[in-house]
């Protein structure tokens, strides 16, 4: 693993609120470059035990060569499926951080950024196959209407539908560089990369389903976390960190907390401390962290 291939974002912050007891049994969801592998296995013993997934065959490059370590190279939607496999019934900690890795960005031909021109991909797992191009050339109006709204929280979301369908009636829209041609209306020079990447998130989320793995994920992290086991969490943009926090609250998505006979709360976690945000160091060494939000519950 190198810098080169993610920094890793709150790394102090969220290790320790693993509260990492010396022979437990800890996962990193999100493994990417590794940084919070690494640090996790520094401060475990020779018995405790890592495991981590990633989707992205990529990070199976970063691996480490260490007996208490196992990379799984699958989506954290199926964590209680591939513990179970290993023989994993609890844990004590789960740390993820639900960021786009810096090699993603910066790697032109995964078409995550917008600095590069790129075939419109955006799959974490190169194997799945709804891709950006999918999206952006096959989705109905009204569905690329509504994911621009709510993933991209852009207002406009009707209207930039609408000139995509109309583009892409002539020819396909294959590349970045084409897709920004049609924006090119809606880019007011002093908020181009804004809306640009407002636009590039909501179509990333839609080709990776992140809101629909965020949402299975924590649904399943109540019947895998020990009794006092420790949730690390970091989320970057506001539809995740409200999925996060209203979880780590109420233990579902809508509605009301589940209550007792007694009219007291009955939910699997409580929160640890408030919101943690980068210190203005940290942002000045990676700007990547400046969006970096981190919540930490434990299993009650």
């Amino acid at each position: 693993m190198t810098s080169e291939y993610h920094n890793p974002v709150l790394l102090k912050e969220s290790v320790d609120g693993l509260a990492i007891k010396e022979d437990g049994v800890y996962v990193d969801v999100t493994f990417g470059g590794g940084g919070h592998s690494k640090e996790i296995l520094k401060r475990l013993g020779e018995n405790g035990k890592l495991f981590a997934f990633d989707q992205d065959k990529d990070a199976l490059e970063n691996t480490i060569e260490d007996s208490r370590f196992q990379l799984i190279n699958q989506n954290f939607r199926f964590l209680n499926q591939f513990l179970k496999f290993y023989g994993i019934r609890e844990v004590d900690g789960i740390l993820a951080d639900f960021g786009v890795s810096s090699h993603q960005f910066d790697k032109a031909d995964r078409g995550f950024s917008i600095r590069f021109n790129a075939d419109l991909d955006m799959r974490m797992n190169q194997d799945d196959e709804l891709s950006a191009f999918k999206v952006v050339n096959s989705y109905s109006q009204e569905n690329l209407a509504s994911i621009l709204l709510g993933y991209g929280e852009l207002r406009n979301g009707k209207a930039i539908a609408r000139a995509i369908v109309a583009a892409r009636e002539n020819s396909s829209i294959k590349t970045t560089e084409e897709l920004k041609t049609v924006l090119r209306p809606f880019l007011p020079k002093a908020k181009e990369n804004k809306i640009l990447a407002q636009v590039y998130q909501a179509i990333r989320i839609e080709v990776n389903q992140e809101i629909e793995v965020l949402k299975e994920f924590l649904l399943q992290v109540p019947n895998i976390l020990k009794t006092g086991g420790r949730l690390s969490l970091i989320s970057y943009h506001s539809l995740e960190d409200r999925l996060v926090k209203r979880f780590i609250r109420d233990g579902k998505f809508e509605g009301e907390a589940e209550k007792d006979f007694y009219g007291n709360v009955n939910v699997p976690l409580k929160k640890v401390g408030g919101l943690i945000v980068p210190s203005a160091e940290e942002i000045a060494i990676n700007n990547r962290a400046r969006s970096a939000k981190l919540r930490i519950a434990e299993r009650i």
